[in-house]
């Protein structure tokens, strides 16, 4: 037990603290205020305060726990809603009220709730670590598996069935005499990355349902992409798509130092989103980490550890797990803070010099494994993180240290969010290396997809290449097939990768109903050229009653797409083929 020795903000240094290790969980002053000791000098401990330190004394007492900031894995954790520190913010309200007082404690995975185990194995089985002894049901979109937590294996001498608590003993196994206890819930500390069998290449698609995404920038499941952009561009609400609509089995929304507002607008929606695959709400299948701006700046780093270890939890099962943190440019701003406190030596722009490993250390734990245990089964854990660089300027530390690690950049550009133009994401400065890992999932919904995409991407590089042109001497200079090609490059970028995300039907986009789309708009553009090419005019083309058909493709339900689209495209050949032979 030591003493405080001096507070300056969330930085407290405790004195006669010999015989305590480096990240152990200590309790400060009369409240027991949590905090962890990040360094050791003598007898003086180096403390970070996960909760506000006003008020505090010199001389209050420092009391270590012998143990290390870890997350509590079990039947829970589905649909909760925590703070920082993996405390349920559901409980603290119940238990405190609305205005939560510092230093309050709750348990993360509820205490007297009890779940229905059905064991898997039986008396006498061999079993090692990771393997799955059972089930319980714990939402109607997740199965929890129970595994073997990791370090135990031996015979089972007992196992039971039926309805129990997270601490209540549910199997018993034994090792040269030696007999453990298993219940429903397993701890693991946070900063260290669960183990797994082999690491495996990213593949398959993750679908978003975000069209900019999906079929132009893929994110495939088990990789890592980061959403950089300036104020007002849409970070939020492009990260906010991304956890309502991906396709996977479990989704974790980390807000690290977000708005409080923002934060309660996403904790609201999502009680009335349904999943568009199965109808349930999307409750079911979500965890919420709600460590807002105005919490202690230093919470915002275990947060985003604490989310990554539930991910990765849910991918020793063997499910696909989707982590999005807003933003990781607040983490890094509590570094530097930190490091200022603790009078380090600066980097780039006052970050620390370690920054760049802090952020590896994150983004590396994602990825597709093949897990522990048995059955085999393999499991992914895919993490976009926001960046929010002070005037939208990329090339400052947390961007270019982000853009060393990850493999995709959805780049949020000023302009085109000036414009109007959701997602703000720049097809200019944008970029994926997923491509290939997703060729043989895009094969199957859409053999043509890499050609069409080339496509697109050429028509909107051919472009930018005339905007200069067209700023010096006007569109109407252009030759007729330069202004078709206007027209086209307006219509992808109008008609396709913009996308309302409070459109009922335009929020979500399926990806074959996206293929669609943009070969729809293809299709135009070699009629349209043909049409040139035997004497049109382009304003006949522009004045197309398709053109506008086209225009409202995307508010055509997922259901008669596919019917509606045929319809259109045999009008469409019907009109410009017949208009073509006009003399």
């Amino acid at each position: 037990m030591g003493k405080i020795w001096r507070v300056s903000g969330p930085l407290v240094i405790a004195d006669e603290m010999k015989g305590s290790q480096v990240y152990e969980i200590v309790e400060i002053g009369e409240e027991g205020l949590v905090g962890e000791i990040i360094g050791l000098e003598g007898n003086k401990a180096i403390i970070q305060a996960h909760e506000d330190t006003l008020g505090l004394k010199v001389g209050e007492v420092v009391r270590g726990t012998g143990r290390i900031l870890s997350a509590e894995l079990g039947p829970g954790l589905v649909g909760s809603i925590y703070d920082g520190l993996q405390k349920s913010l559901l409980t603290l309200v119940e238990n405190t009220g609305s205005f939560i007082r510092r230093g309050a404690k709750a348990s993360a995975l509820p205490r007297e709730k009890k779940w229905q185990f059905t064991p898997r194995v039986k008396v006498g089985d061999a079993v090692s670590q990771g393997d799955i002894i059972g089930t319980v049901p714990e939402t109607g979109l997740v199965e929890h598996k129970i595994m073997v937590p990791i370090g135990i294996r031996g015979m089972i001498k007992e196992i039971r069935q039926g309805d129990y608590t997270v601490e209540e003993p549910i199997a018993w196994v034994e090792l040269d005499g030696e007999v453990k206890e298993l219940t429903l819930m397993q701890k693991w500390p946070v900063r260290k990355p669960r183990p797994y069998k082999q690491r495996l290449d990213p593949s398959g698609l993750l679908t978003t349902g975000m069209r900019i995404l999906d079929y132009m920038f893929p994110l495939a499941l088990g990789g890592k992409a980061s959403i950089p952009g300036g104020f007002g561009t849409g970070k939020t609400v492009a990260l906010q798509q991304l956890i309502r609509w991906a396709q996977t089995h479990l989704n974790i929304y980390v807000g690290c130092g977000e708005r409080g507002n923002e934060m309660a607008d996403v904790l609201y929606s999502f009680r009335k989103l349904k999943d568009p695959n199965t109808g349930r709400l999307l409750q079911e299948k979500e965890i919420f980490i709600a460590n807002t701006s105005n919490m202690p700046v230093v919470a915002r780093e275990a947060s985003i550890f604490v989310g990554i270890t539930m991910a990765e939890y849910f991918r020793d099962m063997g499910y696909d797990v989707l982590l999005v943190a807003d933003s990781t440019s607040r983490w890094a701003e509590a570094m530097r803070e930190m490091g200022g406190r603790l009078e380090e030596m600066p980097g780039e722009e006052g970050f620390p010099s370690y920054m760049g490993s802090r952020l590896s250390t994150f983004y590396e734990r994602a990825g597709m494994v093949e897990c522990l245990g048995s059955p085999e089964r393999r499991g992914s854990v895919t993490v976009a993180g926001a960046v929010s660089p002070p005037g939208a300027d990329f090339s400052e530390p947390v961007t270019q240290n982000t853009l060393r690690i990850v493999d995709a950049l959805y780049a949020l550009d000023v302009s085109l969010a000036n414009k109007r133009h959701f997602p703000a994401i720049s097809w200019l400065t944008s970029y994926s290396l997923y491509v290939d890992a997703v060729k043989d999932w895009w094969g199957k919904v859409d053999p043509e997809w890499e050609d069409t995409r080339a496509t697109a991407l050429k028509i909107l590089q051919q472009e930018a290449e005339l905007e200069e042109i067209v700023r010096l001497v006007g569109p109407e200079a252009l030759p007729q097939g330069d202004k078709l090609l206007l027209l086209i490059s307006r219509m992808i970028r109008e008609d396709f990768l913009q996308q309302s995300a409070y459109h009922e039907v335009d929020t979500y986009c399926v990806p074959a109903k996206a293929g669609l789309m943009l070969k729809t708009i293809i299709k135009f553009y070699e009629l349209a050229q043909e049409m040139l090419n035997s004497g049109a005019g382009i304003e006949e083309i522009r004045s197309s009653p398709i053109v506008y058909r086209i225009s409202r493709m995307k508010d055509i339900p997922n259901e008669v797409f596919e019917q509606s689209v045929k319809e259109l495209w045999s009008e469409m050949e019907e009109s410009l083929v017949v208009s073509k032979r006009v003399p």
